[in-house]
């Protein structure tokens, strides 16, 4: 759990209405909303897809892109309001390999102000055929227990439906 700013992980499939259920997660905090954003337009559908979720938010946001400098964007941004970043698993991607998410961990750790985080589950699937796609499943599966170690919250969406992981009623270590 996080000392200070209040720490979200949502996680989902593709098309299961995480981001939706992130942004609303966002609404319930007062004051200023940023988003930072983690994709970028390599093409024509690529960009169609981040207009749709640019047309989703008002004007009350302000967007802060950072497709790979992730905790310089935490880091810059803590103070002024709820952050909502879009997704780990692009930025996870964007980074080809090199990104650090115990640095991630360290810097969420640190926040004051709360962040809500949205990332891909990936698991679910099959093995990937080659060497390549599985190294990169296992470490967005690291970062995704990672984050989700120190997030105070932890939600998945399914068919469009939230379902709270953490904190959970009960402890899966408790006695019965």
């Amino acid at each position: 759990m996080t000392k200070n700013g209040h720490i979200t992980l949502v996680t989902g499939g593709a098309r299961s209405g995480k981001s939706a259920l992130a942004e609303r997660l966002v609404a319930r905090h007062a004051g200023p909303r940023i988003y930072i954003a983690t994709a970028q337009a390599g093409d024509a559908e690529m960009a169609e897809r981040i207009q749709l979720h640019q047309l989703r938010r008002n004007d009350a946001w302000t967007t802060i892109e950072a497709p790979h400098d992730l905790t310089g964007a935490l880091h810059a941004s803590d103070g002024q309001g709820v952050r909502l970043v879009d997704c780990l698993t692009l930025w996870l991607s964007n980074c080809l390999g090199s990104a650090d998410f115990g640095a991630l961990v360290g810097t969420l750790r640190q926040q004051c102000c709360p962040v809500v985080l949205v990332t891909n589950e990936l698991g679910h699937g099959i093995v990937p055929d080659n060497a390549l796609a599985r190294k990169f499943r296992d470490q967005h599966g690291w970062m995704n227990q990672a984050v989700g170690d120190i997030a105070d919250e932890v939600w998945i969406s399914v068919s469009g439906q939230p379902l709270r992981l953490k904190p959970m009623r009960e402890s899966p270590d408790e006695i019965i």
